[in-house]
């Protein structure tokens, strides 16, 4: 591999506590990799779920974590000085589109601030690869069946998805003036073991097991294009080894997704079948700030480093459950 091939070469993943993170991390490490993770390590979900990702990534001898606040220039910058990355995997962001609606400044300091200063780390010290996360949230709800990357993205419906859109439109223009070789993922409903806790699998697979009603939201009217957390990983490393080479603007966006949207109804009964217990549904209607459904076109990924997705909702979520049943009971 090209970008990944030296245990010389330092790699930085920011969010590295986080799920996509630390998985991402998890993958590098036992290729050899010599990884910095940054973290925050905030308390918008419990942080002893991220202390217990953080365990396995301690046991590498070439992972060092640095606790930074991503949003304070002088530390980025000192770290980008003495680390001369070779790649930079800028996962970290506060994450949420319904807490967006809550704490909007958590959202601009996150993901906004902190991506613009780890952009003018790349900036001074020159990466050959950046590669940044999205979120399918900037397709809005979007009136295409399929959602590609060449679609509209002019009309977002959270302050979540606004910042994500931001970012996209940032890191084009770091890309065009200074000439860093920059990718944007579009994730799509990334789930899976020691996943985020705010997300509805986890939250279902709690509300079940208590015996608690959950709440289905739009009356059961809804479909996600739920990807597994190998494949998302899979994908991310893949296209981390092909920076943009286009001479005018080296910069590209790639949705990663399974390009097979799940209808929340059956998604809900797949969990009680691995739970053995029936949910208690509580029907009410849409929340400010959700779409419809999401649905990946993932053809240009496909095209340029072969990402297919491999695994069914119902194997995932059985090892989410599994994962879940282990850690909690």
């Amino acid at each position: 591999m090209r970008l990944l091939d030296s245990d010389r070469d330092r790699i930085l993943v920011t969010g590295a506590a986080g799920f996509i993170g630390a998985n991402v991390c998890c993958n590098l490490l036992e290729i050899g990799c010599h990884v910095i993770g940054v973290d925050n390590l905030t308390a918008y979900y419990d942080v002893a779920l991220k202390h217990h990702r953080l365990t396995q990534l301690n046991q590498y001898p070439r992972f060092q974590l640095r606790q930074i606040n991503l949003a304070d220039e002088a530390p980025v910058h000192d770290l980008f000085e003495e680390c001369e990355f070779k790649l930079v995997i800028h996962l970290a962001a506060q994450a949420g589109v319904r807490y967006s609606l809550e704490n909007p400044n958590a959202y601009l300091q996150s993901n906004i601030l902190g991506f613009q200063n780890i952009l003018e780390g790349c900036r001074s010290f020159k990466p050959e690869h950046l590669v940044f996360a999205s979120s399918s949230s900037v397709y809005g709800n979007n009136q295409n069946t399929t959602f590609s990357e060449t679609d509209n993205t002019d009309d977002p419906v959270s302050l979540y998805a606004a910042t994500k859109k931001s970012n996209e439109v940032m890191g084009h223009s770091y890309a065009k003036l200074y000439d860093i070789p920059m990718t944007g993922l579009r994730f799509f409903t990334v789930y899976g073991p020691a996943g985020r806790p705010d997300m509805a699998y986890f939250d279902f697979t709690r509300a079940i097991l208590a015996g608690e009603p959950i709440r289905v939201y739009n009356h059961g009217n809804l479909s996600r294009d739920f990807t597994y957390i190998d494949d998302i990983v899979s994908g991310v490393l893949a296209v981390s080894e092909a920076p943009p080479t286009d001479l005018s603007v080296p910069y590209r966006l790639l949705n990663l997704g399974n390009n097979a949207p799940v209808k929340l109804d059956y998604f809900i009964e797949t969990l009680e079948q691995l739970l053995g217990c029936e949910a208690v549904k509580e029907y009410v209607d849409m929340q400010p700030g959700d779409v419809y459904q999401t649905s990946a076109n993932i053809d240009a990924a496909r095209v340029l480093v072969g990402f297919t997705p491999s695994t069914a909702i119902e194997e995932g979520l059985e090892r989410f459950v599994a994962w879940y049943r282990t850690y909690y009971e």
